[in-house]
């Protein structure tokens, strides 16, 4: 390897974060930080990594997209017999990781995940390009598959199954929300000195609290 991984550095110095100048709300702080990524044109800006564990503690990770927001929490959508489905499923606590590169940011959030109701899956699963919809009837996620002519010749099945006629969405595909305990804003600042702003539910309220780098 020719690159030095060690001597990858970057100095953060685009702006700073502070208590007086942060929202009380951690949803309401976290729309206005996702609406300047949409305008600041990053690519998926709706890109988060989650990580599950399994009830040993054994976690695992990868990137999915946020498809809903409100006060509730976090909603994305999957297999819900994928690996990240089986380990949710016995261990119903995950966290995500937004990181906008361009905008030294990130945000880090904790909490419990739960299903979201039918009736909504239901309506993002429709609004989904038909390609979409096919898709998750055609793949087993996670499964071990002998090559990809196994997906494509399923997809076609499923195109001529489905021809002219509207694809119900499958059972064992939805949504989760992760309803946040805790939710921290990172903002990159010189010498590795960074702004980390931490929100922690307390009740019917949130204590913010900074926490050192």
């Amino acid at each position: 390897m020719n690159t030095a991984i060690a001597d990858l550095r970057q100095n953060y110095t685009l702006q700073a974060l502070d208590e007086s100048s942060v929202d009380p709300n951690p949803f309401q702080q976290f729309r206005r930080w996702f609406e300047e990524a949409v305008a600041a044109q990053l690519p998926e800006p709706n890109a988060m990594t989650l990580a599950t564990a399994t009830p040993e503690g054994i976690p695992s990770a990868r990137m999915v997209l946020l498809k809903d927001l409100d006060e509730r929490g976090f909603v994305f959508y999957t297999n819900f017999e994928s690996r990240k489905g089986r380990e949710l499923a016995a261990n119903p606590h995950a966290a995500l990781v937004f990181w906008w590169a361009e905008l030294e940011r990130q945000v880090r959030i904790e909490g419990r995940i739960t299903k979201v109701a039918n009736r909504d899956a239901d309506e993002y699963f429709h609004s989904r390009p038909i390609g979409s919809q096919l898709g998750a009837w055609t793949s087993d996620q996670s499964r071990v598959i002998v090559d990809r002519s196994v997906l494509e010749q399923r997809l076609q099945a499923l195109k001529e199954e489905y021809q002219n006629q509207p694809i119900p969405r499958p059972p064992h595909w939805g949504g989760y929300r992760l309803t946040p305990e805790a939710i921290e804003f990172w903002q990159g600042r010189p010498s590795r000195l960074h702004d980390r702003l931490q929100y922690t539910r307390q009740a019917e309220s949130w204590r913010i609290e900074r926490l050192a780098p």
